[in-house]
């Protein structure tokens, strides 16, 4: 099979850490490899904030907890039981103990297309040298705090793509989930 191809039906959503740090020079390497997504007219309308300080990942950890919990309250059992295993293994049901949190800001008209497609980059690099990287949507909970969106310098009309938490597996990669074949009207 195609090695690209491979990667990508290889990529998985990681939630858990075995806690090892990822050197400086890989995480230049996956950012480079977000710089190369398509962007709209060539805006390039992203920048990359990488946490792996562990007092900024702990603070973080402790202001998405109460909203996390506020949050999970709202949603139907079936998501909470999915979420237990999860939460218990890490205690960290946002970033889930990652060594690194990066945040993909934009700004611009094709940002949200943009962002997305250099998140899935990183995402895609990430696997191809063996981090597991997961899109934590509940990783925003915490950018309401005025000191987080000062930490991030998030300027007017900027918005948060991710966050994305990368690490070493702890154990293999996760199995595949099913997948359906997709409806597809050829004409």
């Amino acid at each position: 099979m195609n090695p690209v191809i491979e990667n990508i039906k290889a990529r998985r959503s990681v939630r858990l850490f075995d806690g090892r740090k990822i050197d400086k020079k890989t995480l230049e390497a996956l950012i480079d490899a977000a710089r190369w997504a398509p962007t709209g007219m060539n805006s390039q309308p992203w920048r990359f904030v990488v946490a792996q300080g562990d007092e900024f990942r702990k603070k973080l950890s402790a202001l998405a907890l109460p909203r996390y919990k506020k949050w999970l309250e709202k949603m139907p059992q079936e998501l909470k039981a999915m979420r237990q295993e999860v939460d218990e293994k890490t205690g960290d049901p946002a970033y889930y103990g990652a060594p690194v949190v990066v945040f993909v800001i934009g700004k611009g008209m094709t940002s949200d297309f943009d962002c997305a497609m250099a998140c899935q980059n990183i995402m895609l690099a990430a696997r191809s040298l063996g981090i597991g990287s997961c899109w934590v949507y509940i990783g925003q909970l915490p950018l309401d705090d005025a000191e987080m969106r000062g930490a991030l310098e998030l300027k007017e009309g900027e918005k948060v793509y991710g966050p994305l938490v990368l690490g070493y597996p702890k154990g293999n990669f996760p199995a595949p989930p099913p997948k359906k074949d997709p409806p597809v009207k050829w004409l």
